[in-house]
């Protein structure tokens, strides 16, 4: 009988275990979040603009990611340093063939495949990123903050466009480009805000 009581017993603890490990849904509030994108010519100009968040999603424990999803609105690209017919110009190069297609790409996905502690609300964020269907690992510092039901991220980081295709411009795939060279480093600069179901 009392390997009975104790089996019931360690059976109720685990399904307990089990039901406080379960991880916690957060819902990014897309309109409270942003990206910003920087990049420019190797000599010369810079450009910065943002990019609208379609959606996302995070699992947490321990208020935490373990992991998550965002969707990236690319036909949304916007200048910002520019104004009238050469913003128009800019943008509509930008999401043209010749840099992210976004008529046949019309969006980009990160997807959260590890977040480790680096002290504090510090953390290293590693994940896989697809643009124009091309998926490459990435991994950035962030800082993480939770506030009763509502997360916030911030983060900064530079990828190299040429990894994903994202040809024009790029001495990586071109020769003798001199001061028309664009630079393969595109700088993001995230902030999400997610709301804690």
């Amino acid at each position: 009988m009392k390997q009975t009581y104790l089996l019931i017993a360690l059976m109720l603890t685990a399904m307990v275990t089990t039901a406080s490990a379960a991880p916690v849904p957060a819902s990014v509030n897309v309109q409270a979040s942003t990206l910003k994108w920087e990049g420019g010519n190797v000599v010369g100009k810079m450009h910065h603009g943002t990019i609208a968040l379609q959606e996302g999603e995070l699992q947490l424990e321990k208020n935490v990611p373990v992991n998550g999803i965002f969707v990236v609105d690319m036909s949304s690209i916007n200048n910002e340093d520019q104004s009238g017919d050469m913003k128009a110009m800019l943008e509509k190069h930008l999401k043209s063939p010749d840099f992210f297609n976004v008529d046949t790409f019309p969006t980009a996905k990160f997807i959260i495949t590890k977040v480790m502690p680096k002290g504090g609300k510090n953390y290293a964020v590693t994940g896989n990123l697809t643009i124009k269907d091309k998926t490459n690992p990435v991994t950035f510092d962030a800082t993480l903050d939770v506030n009763g039901k509502v997360l916030k991220a911030s983060a900064k980081f530079t990828i190299n466009r040429a990894l994903w295709e994202v040809k024009y411009g790029s001495t990586s795939f071109f020769k003798g480009l001199a001061d028309k060279a664009i630079k393969d480093e595109i700088t993001f600069d995230v902030n999400i805000e997610a709301a804690i179901k």
